[in-house]
């Protein structure tokens, strides 16, 4: 790898026909197992958010918690999980989505955002944009502002990131893949 060069496309694995025949599964676990790679990826989200005012870095279940984590550390940011429905403790809000196949749901807890927060929404991928925009729910159900919603990967054929931008949200995204 050229020591000033990082194109970060060419580090994810393609995994074709899973979870399903005609899927070419983008994962990014090939983006973190070789540390140099892994410190160039968030790098990538560092310097792009270095200079911006932002309170909290807000990381969707799981892979987000992967960027968001040490990207709010690097940030002097707190970091906000939304997980899951049920695996959270205390006081959570909670917001459901469709799925190519059935609904999932997700939620947060609601003792740390307010309308005083910016706060960055970040995930390893954007495909149809249903998590994505369920979190944006429960972000601004809590009154915080959100920055950008960011993300390694965009797959703009399954038309996420074009719902997220119609919803009025910044998008950012550090590569594209054509198809699903």
């Amino acid at each position: 790898m050229n020591e000033h060069y990082f194109d970060i496309k060419e580090h994810i694995r393609t995994i074709p026909n899973w979870p399903k025949q005609g899927v070419m599964f983008r994962d990014i676990s090939s983006l973190l197992e070789n540390r140099l790679v892994f410190r160039r990826t968030i790098d990538l989200f560092v310097h792009r958010y270095f200079t911006t005012a932002i309170d909290a870095v807000v990381g969707i279940d799981a892979r987000g918690f992967i960027i968001g984590a040490p990207l709010a550390y690097e940030l002097n940011a707190g970091f906000i999980p939304v997980r899951k429905k049920g695996k959270l403790p205390g006081t959570t809000i909670s917001k459901s989505y469709q799925l190519e196949y059935g609904e999932a749901e997700v939620e947060m807890q609601t003792d740390w955002l307010d309308g005083t927060m910016d706060v960055l929404l970040v995930d390893d991928l954007i495909a149809t944009g249903g998590t994505m925009l369920a979190a944006t729910a429960l972000i601004k159900q809590l009154g915080a502002n959100i920055v950008e919603a960011a993300a390694i990967i965009d797959l703009p054929d399954l038309g996420g990131s074009a719902k997220l931008r119609n919803a009025g949200l910044r998008v950012h995204t550090f590569c594209a893949f054509e198809g699903e």
